[in-house]
């Protein structure tokens, strides 16, 4: 048995790279974010030039909503290159919290990319302006196979990173919301009401709203170490106080190094001794691989009452 370890002492294990549990390293998707970048990009161009020629603020919105992806592909992009620079000794956890920094600034862009359009669209109600709804279909109809295209570059690894699977569900949606630009440009050939293209706008501007709302949350959460979505911190608790010989667990925290892993620290008052390192080593696969926490700390002590841990309380950090 190990001695008795103090209030500093720890042991430490991390097993895996991902909050999936997979000790892989995760795929490299720097070809798909250039292509997908490049193509959106591309198409953003044309959707501004056409939309302005159209008159169209419904392909105008679809092309900000658009740009907010590019920005969003090329922040995650970035963030992915700078996660896998290694830890220095200013920066001992890397730069994994990119990936976390680059969702809150996209979420952040489209919203007031979101809140112009919409003030567009709502005087554009009191003064509608004519729309060309054929060229509105046929850039709108593009959209859907760039987008469409997109998202099948990241088909391949969405259930194994979750930011690719952000990428993929993205592209997807944007895809739908291109299929209610076509539904404009249809309804305006065949009722000539001009005023359903800010209606739509304000359409897309809501779906936006209700995906750029949920990044918003959750990438705020990360930043300010909140249990990432997806673990249970009861059922965690629950495990570790569980462990043989385990009477307490107190000092327990589990936050986010970055969009794909997670960390744990806790303390395991076991009065019989310190953990051999098998005992270690299956704690921490037992995290990895039921609760999706890769990067696991735990410090031992005895429970000895002349020397009680200053952080056994729950509400101290």
């Amino acid at each position: 048995m190990f001695p008795p370890m103090g209030e500093h002492g720890h042991e430490h294990h991390d097993h895996g790279q991902g909050a999936s549990g997979h000790s892989h390293a995760p795929a490299d998707f720097g070809f798909a974010f250039a292509i997908g970048t490049a193509l959106n990009l591309g198409f953003v161009v044309v959707q501004v030039l056409y939309g302005w020629w159209a008159n169209s603020l419904a392909l105008l919105a679809d092309a900000g909503h658009n740009f907010g992806d590019v920005i969003g592909l090329v922040l995650a992009w970035w963030a992915s290159h700078l996660g896998k620079r290694k830890p220095t000794p200013q920066r001992t956890y890397g730069f994994g919290r990119s990936s976390i920094l680059a969702a809150l600034a996209n979420a952040v862009l489209l919203l007031v990319a979101v809140g112009g359009i919409t003030w567009e669209a709502i005087r554009r109600f009191s003064d509608p302006a004519p729309v060309a709804g054929r060229t509105v279909i046929w850039v709108a109809t593009l959209g859907i196979l760039i987008n469409f295209g997109t998202a099948l570059l990241f088909l391949r690894g969405r259930k194994g990173d979750l930011n690719v699977k952000g990428a993929f569900l993205h592209m997807l949606a944007d895809a739908a919301v291109s299929v209610g630009v076509v539904v404009a440009g249809f309804l305006i050939l065949l009722t000539g009401l001009h005023w359903i293209d800010p209606l739509v706008s304000l359409a897309i501007n809501v779906v936006i709203v209700a995906g750029t709302w949920s990044l918003l949350r959750d990438s705020m959460n990360l930043a300010l170490d909140a249990v990432p979505a997806g673990i249970d911190p009861v059922a965690v608790r629950r495990y570790l106080e569980s462990l043989p010989g385990v009477t307490s667990v107190h000092d327990l925290h589990i936050w986010a190094l970055s969009t794909t892993r997670t960390a744990l620290t806790a303390h395991l008052v076991r009065p019989d001794g310190g953990p051999t390192d098998k005992f270690l080593a299956q704690v921490c696969g037992e995290l990895r691989e039921h609760h999706g926490i890769a990067h696991t700390t735990i410090q031992v002590e005895q429970g000895d009452g002349a020397h009680p841990c200053a952080l056994e309380p729950d509400e101290s950090v």
